[in-house]
């Protein structure tokens, strides 16, 4: 340890330390702008410049490092003078509109200025003007203000793996720019906004609505992916208006997700429900709470005596809350109804294991893996905080891996990569297998197969990355786990991890999947397949959210009786026979329980919009018009206290509960590659009109390599028809040469592809 005194202040630390980071320890502050904990060292704004004994001149206290017994001083009449030095140059050319600037009330300009600025300016020239560059639609522009402090340049090149953005020019014509003709596209991207020191970079979608003295920050918790990220929601006037990270360095660090920062848009949507609707002579029409509920509780009773409790199914997402679900089998199980699903983009329901799969371990211990192997996902857009969080330890080290029916770039380094079909990703983990067994001369359990596999280059450096580290993971991904041969591609991955001495993980594709397995959410399979006289559909709209859109749509068109609990109308009036307009994630309190086991609750930050009531009031009231004993919640802690009563660590079980025959099967004929794009997740992003502008949003098209498209007759650009057993989309022909062959990639969850059926399964293709 090194010894160093601050201000006359004294302590120890780790060699290799800057001054920034001792000051830090000692709790003092040194003003900057380029300097962030998280990203490399620029010293480029020379705002914290400090007095070094016996250094002839001023250091910058962010690239300094500590030698054994220096002596800083950060507030001696040098330093103040060298940092108020810098400060002159930097209001040399910024515009004088802090009045109308987003930034006005949070910029570090504003703030340091006051302390180290000038009261009137010595320059007299004409100020420099930088023409606004465009970014896309999450980030606006004002490029006059920018100070150069190169934060933005830096995380996308570093934090978000691909830089899209760049510092060109010197002296006062330097600016910052993307590349010619091109936005900012990552899934990453707003935290510029928060990185930005100015005003240069703020948030489009919150621009000039509010100022930031005048709104309410209040804690939440993220609602799409299974990371749990903690959020900071502001509010005004019982509006939301902008989505912040909370700060949590074992989740989601500082960073946040544009999906979690921007998908607030949809919570003030037209399309909200703010009142109770029925449907009468073939029309919603509204009514009030208590004739709703009435019929509600009626129309159930009716059909479970008429049809049997067998004919009646509830349907939820996975991002539905813990009390939520809970209430929702409860009042199920009290009228004798076991089908409970929230499995809905799985076609796959034979896997049994012994406990509520998860992540196998914790998000941080997961970043000091030696050696990480990800089968069947779409990293980047399921997960991308997590992602982001892979790849900088592959910076330190890190080997990663993927098998994967794709081979979109992760923006960094691989170890070894195996691209197979969609159907062959068994077949993919099970060379891996009998490349480890060659390479180890460990025995592989009897219930595999591997007559048939044959052992390829990449499948042999993939063991080899696994075999030859201590400490190592293996990742199912979404593409996994809505796979038609989920229950073998799992029981290949968990030989593999037994192998190799690997952890076995079960990334979440929703924020409550982890709690939905607590709960005994998840019974009852696909049931779209036989249509049900009733369906219960809590934040579902199937057409978008199941694995078979088409069928799940002809279902609940098909059913004598839908009660759809949902905060928006859109997605359920065309099948809905009652819509109960329950709250989104903001308007009520509820918990989520990450991929890595942890139990998270918030509160609601607003008021429900209108007469919209949280759901599990609105399931709490219905259990009592149907008189079913143990429903007198008096609030949602009483519900969450209920169901994960007991240590949830102890329910968290990735371990097979029997044995998953594999055998393992040839592919032929052209088969769908169909992911759920990243904005099309859930009801939220699907109506957050940012998100929807974006590139990731863009409409499906038909990618296939250039071998399959010649093969088929199509040309790039062409239109083509494609057809499954229940439907067919006409699309856009576009190349993907990272696509094996015979696989046609056709994103799902949108409304121009819902019609065609299952995620994975053989599709006919025509040239329009």
């Amino acid at each position: 340890m090194l010894e160093i005194e601050i201000d006359g202040k004294k302590t120890q630390v780790a060699p290799g330390s800057t001054v920034m980071d001792a000051a830090h320890t000692l709790g003092v502050y040194i003003p900057h702008f380029c300097y962030h904990k998280k990203l490399s060292i620029a010293a480029n704004c020379r705002m914290c410049l400090v007095e070094v004994e016996k250094a002839p001149k001023p250091l910058p206290a962010c690239a300094t490092p500590v030698t054994n017994g220096m002596v800083v001083k950060t507030h001696s009449d040098m330093a103040i003078k060298a940092q108020k030095g810098v400060m002159e140059f930097l209001l040399i050319n910024h515009p004088l509109d802090c009045p109308i600037c987003d930034q006005g009330g949070e910029c570090q300009l504003q703030d340091l200025s006051v302390g180290y600025g000038g009261g009137s300016s010595r320059y007299q020239e004409d100020k420099r003007v930088v023409a606004n560059k465009d970014l896309g639609p999450l980030i606006t522009t004002e490029m006059t203000r920018c100070i150069h402090c190169s934060r933005c340049v830096r995380f996308t090149d570093e934090i978000a793996g691909f830089q899209e953005l760049g510092m060109a020019h010197r002296g006062e014509f330097t600016e910052v720019l993307p590349f010619l003709g091109k936005t900012v596209n990552s899934e990453i991207s707003g935290n510029v906004i928060d990185l930005c020191p100015v005003g240069a970079l703020t948030s489009k979608p919150f621009r000039y609505s509010a100022r930031t003295w005048e709104l309410s920050r209040r804690k939440s918790i993220a609602p799409h992916d299974g990371l749990g990220s903690n959020l900071i929601v502001q509010v005004k006037n019982n509006k939301v208006m902008r989505v912040l990270p909370l700060e949590n360095e074992a989740i989601n660090e500082c960073w946040l997700s544009d999906r979690d920062r921007f998908s607030y848009e949809a919570l003030n949507a037209d399309t909200r429900g703010t009142k109770p609707l029925i449907r009468k002579d073939g029309r919603l029409v509204e009514t009030d709470w208590q004739t709703a509920l009435e019929l509600v509780a009626s129309k159930l009773k009716d059909i479970v005596a008429a049809h049997g409790a067998d004919n009646v199914a509830a349907v939820a997402t996975p991002g539905s809350t813990v009390e939520e679900l809970f209430l929702l089998r409860k009042l199920m199980a009290g009228l004798g109804i076991e089908q409970v699903e929230t499995r809905l983009r799985a076609s796959d329901f034979r896997l049994k294991t012994q406990g509520a799969t998860w992540l196998g371990q914790s998000i941080a211990d997961l970043a000091q893996n030696e050696a990480v192997l990800v089968i069947g996902s779409t990293l980047r857009k399921e997960q991308p905080l997590l992602a982001q969080r892979l790849r900088q330890s592959v910076k330190t080290g890190m080997a990663l891996s993927v098998i994967n029916p794709h081979g979109d770039d992760l923006l960094t380094a691989l170890a070894s990569e195996l691209i197979v079909r969609p159907d062959q990703l068994v077949e993919g983990v099970l060379a891996v297998i009998k490349a480890v067994a060659e390479i180890s001369g460990k025995t592989v359990p009897a219930h595999i197969d591997l007559a048939n596999i044959a052992v390829t280059d990449a499948a042999r450096a993939l063991a080899t990355s696994l075999a030859s580290k201590e400490k190592t993971a293996v990742l199912l991904g979404n593409l996994a786990t809505h796979n038609p041969r989920y229950a073998e591609l799992y029981a290949a991955a968990t030989a593999l991890a037994e192998m190799t001495g690997a952890k076995l993980g079960v990334m979440s594709e929703a924020a409550n999947s982890v709690g939905a397995q607590l709960i005994g959410a998840e019974i009852g399979g696909n049931v779209f397949a036989k249509p049900k006289k009733a369906y219960v559909l809590l934040h579902a709209e199937p057409q978008f959210d199941a694995h078979n859109g088409a069928q799940a749509i002809a279902a609940v068109e098909a059913a004598e009786f839908v009660v759809a609990l949902n905060p928006f109308m859109d997605g359920v009036e065309d099948y809905a026979d009652v819509i109960l307009p329950v709250a989104p994630f903001t308007e009520t309190a509820g918990t989520f329980v990450s991929m890595e086991g942890r139990a998270q609750s918030f509160n609601g930050v607003v008021r429900p919009l209108g007469e919209t009531r949280p759901a599990w009031k609105v399931l709490r009231v219905l259990g009592n018009l149907l008189n079913l004993g143990g429903f007198d919640y008096e609030t949602s802690e009483a519900i969450r206290d209920e169901a994960l009563a007991g240590d949830i660590a102890t329910r968290l079980s990735n371990t097979l509960a029997a044995p998953v025959q594999i055998a393992p099967h040839t592919a032929h004929g052209l088969v769908r590659l169909g992911e759920v794009p990243i904005y099309q997740l859930d009801a939220l992003t699907r109506r957050a009109h940012g998100l929807q502008a974006t590139a990731d949003a863009a409409s499906p098209k038909l990618h296939a390599n250039a071998a399959t498209l010649t093969r088929l007759g199509l040309p790039a650009g062409a239109e083509a028809v494609v057809a499954q057993s229940s439907g067919e989309s006409t699309l856009q022909v576009e190349i993907d040469a990272r696509l094996a062959d015979d696989v046609i990639r056709i994103a799902a969850a949108h409304p121009l592809t819902t019609g065609l059926g299952e995620l994975f399964a053989p599709v006919t293709v025509n040239r329009a």
